[in-house]
């Protein structure tokens, strides 16, 4: 089962990030019921390892936190785009969340990539080189947009199910997270 791990965007959020779309030749843009932060991807993960996984989720029990948008930017430079994005301020309570995710899923034995947890949340992924004509006006047009804060109670396993119309997000399982500032992870 194709799968991933992130924090789910409120319908009013992911409208607003629609809407920042732009036109920029090649781009696939993510499609509004689809934008989310993701704190780890697992690729196929078998049914047994899914059950463990599911079961040491539970145990992350840390405080809930705001998230601050920041502005946009795209991997991997301005000069080669390939993924535009809205950024998300680190701070204590992702920050986290995302390694006790991490550990999580490497206690499990799925393997994860080795670079720092950089927080974002993808918009379009761009085809080169047609798309780099439009980046720069994007990013520079997007730069001065503002969005609410958001307060995080929970996050949620997610499996990603491949069609001809393109990936299905499904909810398998939301873990709330704590509401006292106690840190507990089983």
């Amino acid at each position: 089962m194709r799968s991933f791990i992130a924090i789910e965007l409120p319908n009013q959020i992911k409208s607003v990030l629609a809407r920042m779309r732009g036109d920029i030749p090649g781009a696939r843009w993510v499609p509004a019921e689809q934008i989310h932060l993701t704190l780890a991807f697992l690729g196929e993960v078998e049914e047994p390892v899914m059950e463990l996984l599911m079961d040491k989720l539970v145990c992350v029990r840390l405080p809930g936190f705001e998230l601050v948008f920041s502005g946009p930017g795209c991997f991997p430079n301005r000069h080669r785009p390939r993924v535009l994005w809205i950024g998300v301020q680190p701070q204590l309570g992702l920050n986290a969340l995302a390694a006790a995710v991490h550990d999580v899923v490497l206690a499990c034995g799925i393997p994860q990539e080795q670079r720092p947890f950089s927080p974002h949340i993808t918009l379009a992924r761009l085809k080169l080189p047609a798309a780099s004509r439009g980046t720069d006006a994007f990013l520079d047009q997007r730069q001065k947009e503002k969005l609410p804060c958001l307060s995080v109670g929970e996050f949620t396993l997610f499996q990603s199910r491949l069609t001809p119309q393109g990936a299905q997000h499904i909810p398998l399982k939301v873990f709330p997270l704590a509401s006292d500032p106690v840190n507990i992870l089983c």
